[in-house]
């Protein structure tokens, strides 16, 4: 079924297919001097990825979406630390895995 639904706080409605998106995207226009933009193209393009994302990944972090991440990623080592499970150093193999 498809349709529309899930509308935001912005009244912005998305279509789903009987799933509830809960994170929008916005664009954002902002005013750069046309040179510090050809760099930062030339740059991203180096580095393998788009101004766009940059300033994503920049926006997120001034947010606080790193830290939160950060902090996520502390904890799930913090919980594997704990675990009782262990490997014992054993290796698997892509193949050994998927063995029925």
């Amino acid at each position: 079924m498809f349709g529309w639904g899930c509308a935001s706080s912005r009244g912005i409605r998305v279509a789903q297919d009987d799933t509830c998106y809960t994170s929008l995207m916005a664009n954002v226009t902002i005013s750069v001097d046309a040179q510090l933009l050809e760099r930062a193209r030339e740059r991203a393009l180096r580095l393998g990825t788009s101004v766009n994302a940059v300033l994503r990944d920049r926006l997120e972090e001034f947010a606080g979406g790193a830290f939160e991440r950060n902090r996520a990623l502390a904890d799930l080592f913090a919980l594997a630390a704990r675990s009782k499970g262990r490997s014992q150093k054993r290796r698997w193999t892509r193949e050994g895995l998927h063995e029925r």
